[in-house]
């Protein structure tokens, strides 16, 4: 009787460890954090190399685009061109379509690995600013 209670709990053991191991391996390499420009660009060599989604404001004038390609430089910084403090900036890459919504002081996330000097984006999404503020009241708009 108490070998087979040994059979089932090496079974058990050996499933639970399989299992736990092939979900930590997972979750490991298709992790992505998301942080702000600030918080990467105190440290950078801190995150080269990994996947991150990574949120700032595209620098007004700072968007070029390869000519008859889909390949984009621009700049991104931690908070809106307008705001005293913009922060840190990195320069960012992304070949593809962008929204239409990307443009000087977008608010931006972008998918991708930061290598020693520069973010290369997978993926971009903007937001234009004005279609979410608030409106003024009194303005009439």
């Amino acid at each position: 009787m108490t070998h087979r209670y040994i059979k089932i709990g090496v079974t058990v053991a050996v499933l639970v460890g399989s299992l736990g191991a092939l979900l930590w391996t997972s979750v490991r390499e298709g992790a992505e954090y998301f942080k702000h420009v600030d918080e990467v660009m105190v440290q950078p060599d801190q995150w080269e190399g990994r996947n991150l989604q990574l949120h700032g404001y595209v620098v007004p004038g700072s968007i070029q685009r390869k000519t008859n390609t889909l390949e984009y430089r621009f700049k991104v910084q931690n908070n809106p061109a307008r705001s005293p403090d913009p922060g840190h900036v990195v320069e960012a890459y992304y070949t593809g379509v962008v929204p239409d919504t990307f443009k000087g002081e977008a608010e931006v996330v972008m998918s991708g690995k930061l290598d020693s000097d520069s973010f290369h984006a997978k993926a971009v999404t903007a937001k234009c600013p004005s279609k979410y503020e608030a409106q003024d009241p009194g303005s009439g708009t």
